[in-house]
């Protein structure tokens, strides 16, 4: 059995989630991508992953409700949920704040612009 630990890394926007899924590949974790929350559903009951990159804002399903379908239920409460966010920039426009994301149970935040190596680190520290 491989120790390589399995990262899903869930964002709309497709070459984010590819920058990033090169990023962590290189750093010999294995990948998977989905690019909204429906879809990481789908891909987490296949096959469940160490860790969940999750972008906060998505279409069809959002990474806060994600987040709290999978700290609620007792099969996947322990995965690491890491959530993508650019909302430090766009405080004013929106309704999600970090605030929010921490009473939300997510393990940890990013926030976008990402800086991969920055990534890396978050990603280990939350494996570890």
């Amino acid at each position: 059995m491989s120790d390589k630990k399995f990262i899903l890394v869930v964002d709309d926007d497709p070459d984010l989630v590819e920058s990033v899924s090169l990023k962590l590949e290189s750093e010999n974790f294995v990948v998977e991508k989905a690019y909204d929350g429906v879809e990481a559903l789908e891909k987490i009951k296949e096959k469940q992953p160490d860790l969940v990159l999750l972008d906060v804002m998505m279409p069809k399903k959002n990474g806060y409700d994600l987040c709290d379908e999978l700290k609620t239920d007792d099969q996947y409460k322990d995965i690491v949920v890491v959530l993508l966010t650019a909302v430090g920039d766009a405080v004013t426009s929106t309704n999600y704040t970090h605030i929010d994301g921490k009473t939300n149970m997510a393990d940890d935040f990013i926030p976008k612009p990402i800086d991969l190596d920055k990534l890396v680190e978050i990603v280990r520290e939350n494996l570890e």
